[in-house]
């Protein structure tokens, strides 16, 4: 198993609001996750939580057009969430890559229970066809979320994910800030305990992922 950091989870999230990832700006992007406030210590990808977070409180629009309630939708299952977007050519589809990979590897009823949810940072763009066609691609199972703005910010914050309102670089292309994470919730206590950053492999979540099926430590 892989030698973990414990953090508290409000230490965490003081952090990640201050280090967020602009996915594909180039090498002069601030691309540090919350790996890098842990890793002078030597701590692997996954950073176990001694004070878990609470579920969002979130209501948004699926990719079928329906409501969403988050907390309703996944209580009392295991389940990932990782906010992102769509047109971010590098971290965002590599992390849902990832993650579907790992999946596949699980016994067909644990897929079934897992409970994989991408909410989108840039809803502008991000329509709830256009990101069910992209999260098809990645998993069909996968859940995609979007809705206003500051209803998503809001979400994000309560987990200590920090993101910015997407903005246009000088050549034209758009940028959305965002914190790279992926918090695993448990389906025993609906708490995020662990969270992944966007160092985390294939192999890794492999790893893990049976154990947070269960609700258990990995």
């Amino acid at each position: 198993m892989h030698s973990k950091k414990t953090v508290l989870a409000a230490a965490f999230a003081a952090a990640a609001a201050l280090t967020l990832s602009a996915c594909g700006s180039g090498g002069d992007s601030a691309d540090n996750s919350v790996a890098d406030v842990s890793s002078s210590a030597g701590s692997k990808p996954a950073t176990v939580l001694d004070q878990p977070f609470t579920k969002p409180d979130l209501v948004l629009t699926d990719t079928h057009g329906e409501k969403y309630d988050l907390r309703e939708k996944t209580k009392g299952k295991p389940t990932l969430i990782y906010f992102g977007y769509t047109n971010c050519p590098d971290v965002c589809p590599l992390t849902m890559s990832n993650i579907a990979i790992a999946k596949r590897a699980l016994p067909k009823a644990e897929q079934d229970e897992l409970q994989v949810v991408f909410v989108t940072t840039d809803p502008e763009r991000d329509t709830p066809a256009s990101l069910g066609s992209w999260l098809k691609a990645q998993d069909p199972d996968f859940t995609g979320l979007t809705g206003d703005f500051p209803t998503i910010q809001a979400g994000a914050r309560q987990i200590g994910i920090g993101i910015d309102p997407p903005k246009k670089e000088k050549d034209g292309t758009v940028v959305s800030m965002h914190g790279a994470q992926v918090i695993a919730f448990s389906p025993k206590t609906d708490k995020g305990y662990v969270l992944y950053s966007e160092d985390t492999t294939a192999e890794d979540y492999t790893e893990d992922l049976p154990e947070l099926v269960k609700g258990e430590t990995p």
